[in-house]
């Protein structure tokens, strides 16, 4: 039995590396289960799990619970019940219940208490070594239930004899809804059902559906629906019940427009002349039709005209604007029966006929004589619309006719402009403008030439609004004019298409403000002209601009001279302009090698400056900023290079630098050799001869004073000199003891030598100055070349230096005698081991440490 247990173990271990796809931690979740999948269940665990769901598709959000159950000769497969996990689509679920009956099935639930996924797999999987086999699996779906169908109409197409119905399906269901069309032929108002009719399915996903001829009965009544359904419900649209030749929907005219013969008349301005026809399968049916048209430059701005008959030979439509592209479409539907509306024809664009242009024109008419045979006019004019429709213009035109006689004018001026300059023929007194176009021309406007006299304005002035506006201002003649004419343009001379000119009517006025063809930074001259009865005044002009600007460019900048260490730089100022503001001040800049910037400010009156603090041989750029309250402007920059030094003014500097040297070294030296001091250059030493020997040893500590009880009397005073003695060969040491613990033997020759008084106290008795001699000695030591121990000193005085370059304080630790105790007290050093006691060491005495006797070994030669 473990045999076969082991061998269906390997041949489902296998089965699945045969088929990976089939393990819960490699599947894949297709929408169905593969074929190979489903196989290899029903051969290999064909009698396993079973997934059984409270409902495969719920609404979305709903709970789902779902079991799975292994039967008992699946069971038998394994030594022990295994566990059984669930997983909806890759993520393992929690929260399963798991139990075994008695029989050996084993039985797991699974609650899914929120589904929100709209298609998902659940797996139940059934734990293989470090895999999870699925056992089985089922699809889960969610969504809503289908919403009621709304706007159901229908319409008989005459094309194909069918009826067509559309509706709105609503929202999403997130499932599959499917929607059907259903019928049924009655009488009077469809409260009784004689006959169904097949129900209408639509392809794909269309929201219309088409009831064939077959199935209809004209003049009849029918009642239609749409009903929806799908997995989680149905509902139905309401009833709509009708007679398929009431809903009859035509196919849409034909339109078409009329050209105008070169014999017929042509249209009347602002009209169109049209044609159109009805859908020749509808000629037996009553139609009334619609027209619709817009400017084609406008969208979504349609004017309908209705009622038109279905049928005419020519129509006029008027009332459009002239020499403007119109867009056109037409409808029809049944007459007076009821039925729907066809479709919009097809676009139709036509251009209406141009209108005579309605205009008045002001004239303004300037003489001047070229010569005393030839004078010359420059006429101007401005065109005003009188009607809100009038003609576009094409041209102008302006003629003479000399009075009195018969034939066409003469023209002397045709163009496009505003404005033109002709010859004045001889004995004109006036000249006719008109505008015109395609259509016509408009009433003749007469421009009289008027004479040259009147009294000119007082006073003229004009100033800025704002940047683009300009208020001129004048003051009155004695004589009233009775209008006046205002010209502006930029600068002078200027040519005359550029002047905008106007006419005030109101011989009351004392300025206007000019909006048209102004500004900022631009000069305009202005000029006011009074106009008085059959005559015209003299001019008067003015310069204005409506916002300033900055200079244009800055003074350029000349050098002048240049020194070593200095430049002047001079400049010319730039002339006023109009239009500039004024400058303010100057601003000069320059920068050397190492870009370091200097710069100062000047006032606009200066023309010149100087540059100071110059490094000689340096190269220098300088540039010039003119600065105004409108803005500043920069000159071109100027490099210069300052002199170098002389070789003469190297060499004077050079001396001058050595003998300052030289002086500073003889002075050092003077005070040098002249110092109070003997030695400035050592050490301050102190005489020892106006000192006790025990002012020279620092912080004499108590174990460094010679213990000599029986000798010490505060009441004997310091000896100042010493006694040079000779000692006498002696076999025992000068240190025996004496054999008393309190005093120590001592030399016999130098008993005589005693300390007396403080050793650190110093001496304040004055001392006597000592004779000079070529030796002076400081003190003699005694001792023997044959004697072991080391020598002793005897002092004497001297007021010279003393003796090498040593300190004359030693510290405690340079005293070679003494030593540091266990307890950190200094201690005496005895000479040997036999020996306790000491009397004048040398290396006690530091006076004496530049001492060196030669001929011996040893520290008693020291």
């Amino acid at each position: 039995m473990a045999a076969l247990r082991t061998c269906c173990l390997a041949g489902a271990a296998l089965i699945a590396l045969l088929l990976p796809g089939t393990f819960c931690g490699v599947h894949t979740h297709p929408p169905h289960p593969t074929p190979v999948a489903r196989w290899e269940r029903q051969e290999g665990l064909e009698t396993c799990g079973r997934i059984s769901l409270s409902a495969s598709t719920v609404r979305l959000g709903a709970p789902i619970t779902a079991s799975c159950t292994i039967s008992q000769n699946c069971s038998q497969l394994y030594l022990e019940p295994q566990i059984i996990r669930w997983k909806l689509g890759t993520e393992i679920q929690p929260g399963a219940r798991q139990w075994q009956w008695p029989d050996g099935t084993q039985e797991s639930i699974i609650t899914l208490p929120h589904f929100n996924y709209t298609q998902a797999f659940l797996s139940c999987c059934l734990q293989w070594g470090s895999n999870l086999q699925i056992l089985d699996q089922a699809e889960l779906r969610a969504g809503y239930p289908p919403a009621i169908p709304r706007n159901l109409s229908c319409f008989m197409d005459l094309m194909t004899s069918s009826l067509t119905c559309q509706w709105e399906p609503g929202p999403e269901t997130h499932l599959p809804t499917n929607f059907t069309l259903k019928s049924f032929k009655s009488r009077g108002n469809c409260q009784t059902q004689e006959d169904a009719i097949m129900g209408c399915v639509p392809e794909d996903t269309h929201s219309y559906c088409s009831i064939p001829r077959k199935h209809l009965l004209l003049y009849q009544s029918m009642g239609i629906w749409v009903q929806a359904e799908n997995a989680l419900g149905t509902s139905v649209s309401p009833q709509l019940c009708l007679d398929p030749m009431d809903v009859v929907k035509l196919e849409p005219p034909t339109l078409w427009a009329l050209d105008s013969s070169p014999k017929g008349a042509p249209p009347q301005p602002g009209c169109l002349q049209l044609h159109w026809e009805p859908w020749k399968p509808s000629h037996f049916i009553d139609q009334k039709c619609e027209l619709r048209h817009q400017p084609q430059l406008e969208e979504d701005n349609w004017t309908l005209v209705a009622p038109l008959p279905s049928m005419t030979v020519q129509y006029e439509l008027c009332g459009l604007l002239p020499a403007t592209v119109y867009v056109l479409q037409m409808r029809c539907t049944r007459w007076p029966l009821p039925g729907h509306w066809s479709a919009w024809s097809p676009s139709l664009e036509r251009r209406t006929t141009e209108r005579v242009p309605v205009v008045r024109l002001d004239a303004w008419l300037r003489q001047r004589q070229l010569d005393p045979g030839t004078p010359e006019a420059q006429l101007f004019w401005k065109p005003t619309p009188q009607e809100e429709e009038s003609g576009q213009i094409q041209g102008y035109l302006v003629s003479w006719k000399p009075s009195g006689q018969a034939g066409a004018a003469l023209p002397l001026c045709n163009t496009t402009e505003l404005g033109c300059t002709f010859h004045l023929p001889p004995g004109a007194g006036e000249v006719a403008l008109v505008a015109y176009n395609t259509a016509g021309a408009s009433q003749p406007a007469p421009v009289i030439f008027s004479e040259h006299r009147g009294p000119p304005l007082v006073g003229l002035h004009a100033v800025g609004q704002d940047p683009h506006s300009l208020w001129v201002g004048w003051e009155p003649p004695s004589l009233q004019p009775q209008g006046y004419v205002i010209e502006w343009g930029p600068g002078a001379p200027s040519p005359s298409s550029s002047k905008t000119w106007r006419v005030e009517q109101d011989g009351n006025l004392t300025g206007t403000l000019l909006r048209e063809n102004v500004r900022p930074f631009q000069v305009y001259e202005i000029a006011v002209t009074p106009l008085y009865q059959a005559a015209v005044g003299p001019s008067q002009h003015i310069y204005a601009y409506s916002q300033e600007t900055a200079p244009s460019h800055a003074p350029e900048l000349q050098l002048k001279h240049i020194d070593r260490t200095w430049a002047q730089l001079e400049w010319v100022p730039e002339p006023p302009e109009l239009g500039k503001s004024p400058l303010t001040h100057y601003t000069i800049f320059w920068t050397n090698t190492q870009d370091q910037l200097f710069s100062t400010t000047l006032n606009a009156s200066s023309h010149g400056f100087v540059l100071h603090g110059l490094e000689p041989a340096s190269v220098y750029h300088v540039h010039l900023m003119a600065a105004s309250q409108a803005g500043a402007t920069n000159s071109t920059s100027l490099t210069l290079m300052t002199l170098a030094l002389e070789e003469s003014v190297l060499h004077i500097l050079l001396g001058l630098s050595g003998s300052l040297f030289l002086l500073l070294c003889l002075c050092g030296t003077t005070w040098l050799c002249c110092s109070p001091r003997k030695n400035p250059l050592w050490p301050n030493v102190p005489d020892p001869a106006h000192s006790s020997l025990g002012s020279w040893v620092p912080t004499v500590m108590a174990e460094e004073a010679f213990q000599l009880p029986s000798l010490r009397d505060p009441d004997m005073p310091s000896i100042t000199k010493i006694t040079v003695l000779e000692e006498e060969e002696k076999k025992p040491g000068h240190w025996e003891s004496s054999g008393s613990p309190e005093s120590c033997g001592l030399p016999t020759l130098v008993q005589a030598y005693v300390l007396q008084g403080d050793p650190r106290a110093a001496s304040t008795q004055p001392q006597p100055p000592s004779p000079t001699s070529d030796q002076v000695f400081y003190g003699q030591v005694l001792g023997s070349p044959t004697s072991p121990w080391p020598g002793h000193y005897l002092r004497c005085d001297s007021t010279q230096p003393l003796l090498g370059g040593l300190t004359p304080s030693p510290k405690s630790y340079e005293n070679l005698w003494f030593q540091t105790s266990p307890l950190g007290t200094p201690m005496a050093r005895p000479p040997s081991q036999e020996n306790d006691c000491i009397f004048g060491p040398l290396l006690d005495f530091p006076l004496l440490q530049g001492l060196r006797v030669h001929g011996m070994e040893g520290p008693g030669a020291f």
